[in-house]
């Protein structure tokens, strides 16, 4: 066993305010000294990328159905060795989805707090509050934090109606010039936010401001049982990891799992007009292409190299954004069309509306893998899938997995840790 503080901030919906308050304890504990390490329930890029930069430690995804309850034990044990704090990030409101917040908590006893938006609400805040809590009487609720507060009078008044097991943690003031931008698939990502750093230490200063004196994170006990390391399968392999602007949507989780295969990642930008660099294999991650369609466009170098990358039958892994870039033409939220590599037959659209959200498990040829769907474009292509995802929560989200040559696309962003093996056995393959 080892124990360390630890806190899960859920709320009772999206929106509520749980990555600023999330990201302002991290933030506060961090500039004391402290080793602050993060995880995000669900899969997510986004929010990770604001709460790295706040606790100045990679991020993690805990998803115990893309990762499975052993591998979030072993997450949460690693970060309790070294860590004097453990945050995690709720996902929607505490029982949405499944599987949800509260189910996360349940398995491995972490202590809770649900955020609310009081903004516009009084005596019922309590009601609110004291009704999450009494749900699902196995859970650790150890207080409540009143989120875009009017006045401190108006704080006074929300902790007045809770009761003595459930207290007012914090109250923190509305102030709009703090709000994250927001884009089609969530928060504006945090290397796009030149003034990130002010707007946290922003937030940290509201949240020791606003602080009920006396308040203690509660430590909890994790099984400390680490699992055999993966086999080096990709041992000498050189993995091209476009990672920039359109290609930010990246698992810390994957990056390890790759390196503890014995990869060697080697990082670039399409968006900056890097050249592909010497590897043997190439990982295309998801992104905001269509943002950047213009800069892709004049990157044409890096087309044709990754042309020749797919003739030589060396490996291409090309996930949701990626896909997009590798096709004929893509066409933005503004109608512009633009076009693309040319390594996949058919076109893409961005809509005004979602297209397709859910968890997704999906059989690869070399193993099962999971991972999740999130996107607002259309395609259309004429390749035959060889493969169809299934939802577990029975959605009609069931992305199809392409295969050209050595080009392996899909609309899923896998979770490699999901199947190391079948991770390895798609990169380490050694083309014609």
């Amino acid at each position: 066993m080892t124990r360390c503080p630890a806190l899960l901030i859920s709320a009772p919906s999206s929106g509520s305010g749980k990555t600023s308050i999330t990201a302002a304890i991290a933030r506060a504990h961090a500039r004391r000294g402290k080793r602050v390490r993060v995880f995000k329930t669900g899969p997510d890029y986004l929010d990770p990328g604001i709460l790295a930069r706040a606790a100045g430690s990679p991020a993690y995804q805990l998803d115990l159905f893309m990762g499975g309850f052993a591998h979030c034990q072993g997450l949460l044990a690693a970060a309790a060795r070294t860590a004097d704090l453990i945050l995690v990030e709720g996902v929607m409101g505490l029982f949405d989805g499944d599987p949800s917040s509260a189910d996360l908590a349940a398995a491995f006893g972490l202590p809770l707090v649900c955020v609310i938006d009081a903004s516009a609400m009084a005596q019922t805040f309590a009601a609110l509050a004291t009704g999450l809590q009494r749900f699902r009487p196995e859970l650790r609720h150890c207080g409540v934090i009143a989120n875009r507060v009017g006045s401190a009078a108006h704080g006074r008044m929300l902790g007045e109606g809770l009761p003595d097991d459930l207290p007012l943690i914090a109250a923190l003031p509305r102030n709009p010039e703090l709000a994250l931008p927001e884009r089609h698939l969530g928060l504006v990502q945090a290397q796009e936010l030149p003034d990130l750093d002010a707007r946290l230490d922003a937030w940290a200063d509201a949240w020791e401001a606003s602080l009920r004196p006396g308040f203690a994170f509660k430590p909890v006990s994790f099984i400390d049982e680490p699992g055999p390391a993966p086999s080096r399968l990709l041992a000498g392999r050189r993995i091209a990891v476009a990672r920039d602007a359109a290609f930010g949507f990246i698992y810390s989780a994957n990056l390890d799992t790759l390196r503890a295969l014995g990869a060697e990642l080697a990082f670039f930008s399409p968006v900056a007009g890097d050249r592909l660099p010497v590897c043997d294999a190439v990982w295309l991650p998801g992104g905001y292409p269509e943002l950047h369609a213009q800069a892709l466009a004049h990157n044409a170098g890096l087309f044709g190299a990754l042309r020749a990358h797919v003739a030589e039958g060396r490996p291409l892994l090309a996930e949701c954004g990626g896909m997009l870039a590798l096709l004929d033409d893509l066409t933005d939220a503004e109608g512009r069309t633009h076009a693309m590599a040319g390594l996949l037959p058919g076109r893409a659209r961005v809509q005004p509306r979602l297209a397709a959200l859910g968890l997704q498990a999906l059989d690869w040829p070399e193993g099962p893998l999971r991972g999740h769907s999130f996107h607002y474009s259309t395609l259309e292509t004429s390749l035959v899938p060889i493969a169809h995802a299934s939802n577990p929560n029975a959605g009609k989200t069931a992305e199809a997995l392409y295969q050209q040559g050595s080009l392996r696309a899909s609309y899923v962003h896998h979770y490699f840790p999901s199947n190391p093996e079948a991770v390895a056995a798609f990169f380490g393959h050694h083309g014609n």
